[in-house]
């Protein structure tokens, strides 16, 4: 859905044709690709007239350029049927990791939401009515916008129906409802909350508000009760939330998480202010999300609340009540042994920073002296090597400042901090050439360090957690940061689907594969040896599944082999086209040398190429009179008369050579006195040129007068009028064929006919008088580019062929 609407070619388009994008693009047939629909059905679905999406959503999708539209006429000439293809989506199919490349499940999975939101209902021929969608039966003005609005909240909605919102600072007037609406629309903030409060009119949303100990509302909820209703759960109108009595901490609200492919924008600012200024901003929503919020998923995981007696921030460590170090403190204690714990966090806790104090000794330092000597006496502690802090000191801590790095990262944090300076950096090289990889496969990149950081946290779970790390730096190279593929498909990662988070059909095919060998093998041995032992049994198929096994890794080296051998045949290939290329280019080069040091042809100019500029004005000036000539002779002469045929283009040569004289006179006039003296060859083109442009000026004139009087020729009046006939006796005409419309409509058809009748006797006339001049001399007659092109494009290239044609 995102993909198909932030393509270029729909902004600032309607809703409604962004919408007949998305209806088109549901539509689509997995097999063609085309969808046939009719423009009145297009417009049910998303709630317009015949007449409006005729006149204004088909243009507009031909515009776009991103749906090619083919329309059928209907019986009046307007649009009725359309065969679409959504380009965007024709251009995905077959290409791997892209968003659009929908398997055919993909395309009803689509289809059926379109369906449970909007679609129109029907009644089958059997009596049998299929219910319209959530919107079926909205029409008329804002329904296509009604219609998209819904299905992108359904998109946005979570299993129990609720909608995460945008963070930010919103519209006091309008609310944070009506912001997330507005920017899933793209539109302002007050037409998401006119749109918000249509659908919440009939019931389609709902915006429930939480209450609190006090009894007053606080926090606005945004939901969709079909989809809850769908994954049946219960929607509640107001939640009665039991937290701490003390809501002045000033902590961020977690409800107003950032938008899907936003990144919360960091200023320094502490997450935890004060209460003091919590409230400087006016707002008329309380449910203002802070400003370090994570893109949270769609399918949250419930969290139970700590249940503490006072609700003091030092309850849950102890007696004593200290604050939290840092997140590793007690790890490095013994199982079953309370004094090493005490030992391992009292060097800090005791009298470290946090507490105010000054330590005398640095508590880095003497955390190893004591991890040492818990080592040396057995206390269960992880060992340290010879010179390990000198070499942690050139360490960074922290995670790298890349967002993108600190998501997927942290999940090891604490594995990070145990590795040296350039071990960092080559982790943080190979975290950022898997992010690449990642979103090279077709992934967006906000999702691609998520689904890093998913990686490993299920690889720390199979080795039993970080503290099971024995090398750090092996164990994220080797094992946390690399993709394990269990089949071909480059987006494969232990059997899960990196693009859609499922199971992946490649690895299904090759089980399936396997245990129908498995099965076959198993079948034979069952036929051939029916008296095997199962333990027998068992040891024989295991020995013919190992040998199938080598015979398919064999027969996998061997097209390995022969693959490297076609790449090296299809490269060897390519470096002799080149050469083969490179070496006619040069011919081609020193050719067309050659050929601009030959004298002109004509008047024997010197470095003319064969033929200087004057001398080709002239060539083609003479061709385009003889044609000029032919052209008056096919209506005012006896084809079959030569004598009558040579004097009129006689006459023709004649007027056009008075014609070139005047021109050329008044651009002589125009010349300076000693420009004739300074470039005679200047001039000689000039003059030429000159004479060229009279001719091609008179050649359009002299046809138009042909059409015309062979338009009045006997033919063409016997199709002009059959013409005539035909349209008035047209069905549409049969009631009244002496109407003002019938008399026109016919009028316009004679016309036509006449026009094509003239230019087809032109075109005939022209023809026999070339073959009556080539039959006379015995030389080519040049004809027309447009009827020498196909004879010229049905020769046969060979490497003889000469590649260079000289006009």
């Amino acid at each position: 859905m995102r993909a198909l609407l932030d393509t270029a070619g729909l902004n600032g388009a309607a809703d409604a044709v962004r919408l007949a994008v998305l209806v088109l693009a549901s539509r689509t047939p997995s097999e063609t690709g085309e969808v046939e629909i009719r423009t009145a059905e297009l417009g049910r679905w998303i709630g317009l007239s015949r007449s409006r999406t005729a006149t204004a959503v088909v243009p507009a999708l031909k515009k776009s350029g991103l749906v090619s539209v083919v329309t059928d006429e209907g019986e009046f000439g307007q649009d009725d049927g359309l065969v679409c293809r959504v380009l965007p989506m024709w251009a995905g199919q077959g290409v791997a990791g892209h968003p659009l490349n929908l398997a055919k499940k993909e395309f009803a999975t689509f289809l059926r939401l379109l369906e449970a939101v909007m679609a129109p209902g029907w009644v089958h021929r059997d009596g049998s009515v299929t219910p319209a969608g959530l919107l079926g039966a909205r029409t008329g003005r804002g329904a296509a916008t009604d219609r998209l609005a819904l299905l992108l909240l359904v998109l946005e909605a979570r299993e129990n129906g609720w909608v995460r919102q945008c963070g930010g600072a919103v519209d006091t007037g309008r609310g944070r409802a009506a912001a997330t609406l507005a920017r899933l629309l793209g539109c302002k903030a007050s037409a998401g909350e006119r749109v918000l409060e249509r659908l919440e009119k009939v019931g389609l949303v709902l915006r429930p508000r939480a209450r609190t100990a006090s009894r007053l509302n606080q926090r606005g909820r945004l939901v969709v009760p079909a989809v809850a209703a769908a994954h049946g759960r219960k929607v509640a109108t107001g939640v009665q939330e039991q937290g701490a009595e003390d809501e002045g901490a000033g902590f961020s609200d977690p409800d107003g998480p950032v938008m899907p492919g936003e990144f919360p924008d960091f200023d320094g600012s502490a997450q935890v202010s004060d209460v003091e200024g919590a409230g400087e901003e006016e707002s008329s929503d309380p449910d203002l999300a802070g400003i370090l919020h994570a893109d949270h998923p769609h399918v949250g995981t419930p969290l139970v609340p700590l249940r503490l007696s006072g609700g003091f921030s030092g309850e849950g460590r102890g007696g004593q009540g200290r604050p939290p170090e840092r997140a590793c403190a007690g790890e490095d204690q013994a199982v079953d042994g309370e004094d090493s714990a005490a030992g391992s966090v009292s060097a800090v806790a005791e009298g470290g920073p946090l507490r105010g104090e000054k330590p005398k000794v640095s508590p880095v330092d003497e955390g190893g002296e004591k991890r040492a000597a818990g080592a040396g006496a057995g206390a269960g502690v992880r060992p340290t090597v010879v010179g390990w802090d000198k070499a942690q000191q050139q360490r960074r801590v922290d995670l790298p400042v890349d967002l993108r790095l600190r998501v997927a990262l942290g999940p090891v944090v604490w594995l990070w901090k145990q590795l040296s300076r350039w071990q960092q950096d080559q982790v943080e090289a190979a975290a950022k050439a898997e992010l690449a990889q990642l979103a090279g496969l077709g992934l967006t990149p906000e999702g691609a360090p998520q689904l890093l950081a998913g990686r490993l946290t299920d690889r720390l779970a199979e080795t039993g957690g970080e503290a099971l790390v024995n090398e750090p730096y092996g164990w994220l190279m080797s094992r946390g940061l690399v993709r394990r593929p269990a089949c071909s498909d480059p987006r494969c990662d232990d059997g899960i689907r990196l693009d859609t988070g499922g199971d992946c059909a490649s690895c299904g095919n090759v089980i399936h594969s396997r245990r129908s060998q498995r099965t076959q093998i198993a079948a034979q041995i069952d036929r051939d040896l029916p008296a095997l032992t199962e333990d027998e049994r068992r040891r024989l198929l295991e020995s013919r599944l190992r040998e199938q096994a080598a015979i398919e890794a064999q027969d996998f080296v061997w097209r390995t082999e022969r693959a490297r051998a076609e790449k090296a045949e299809r490269t060897a290939a390519r470096a002799a086209s080149a050469e083969q290329a490179e070496r006619e280019r040069q011919a081609a080069a020193a050719a067309e040398a050659a050929r601009r040091i030959l004298p002109c042809g004509d008047c024997g100019q010197q470095r003319s190429g064969g033929l200087c500029e004057a001398c080709g004005y002239r060539r083609r000036t003479e061709v385009l009179i003889v044609e000029t000539g032919r052209v008056a002779a096919t209506w005012s002469a006896d084809l079959t008369d030569p004598g009558t045929v040579g004097a009129v283009t006689d006459e023709v040569r004649t007027s056009l050579l008075t014609d070139i004289t005047r021109a050329q006179d008044e651009v002589m006039a125009m010349m300076e006195p000693g420009e004739l003296d300074a470039d005679p060859a200047g001039v000689d083109a000039v003059l030429a040129f000159t004479a060229l442009q009279t001719v091609e000026a008179a050649l359009p004139e002299y046809r138009s007068s042909a059409l015309g009087r062979l338009g009045r020729t006997k033919e063409a009046d016997t199709e002009a009028a059959q013409a005539y006939r035909t349209e008035r006796g047209r069905r549409w005409f049969q009631h009244n064929p002496d109407g003002a419309d019938a008399v026109a409509a016919a009028t316009k058809a004679g016309d036509a006919a006449r026009e094509r009748t003239a230019q087809h006797l032109l075109a005939v006339r022209l023809k026999q008088l070339r073959e009556q001049a080539l039959a006379r001399t015995g030389t080519a007659v040049a004809a027309p580019w447009r009827d020498r092109l196909p004879e010229l494009a049905a020769r046969p290239l060979d490497d003889d062929a000469n590649p260079m044609v000289i006009a």
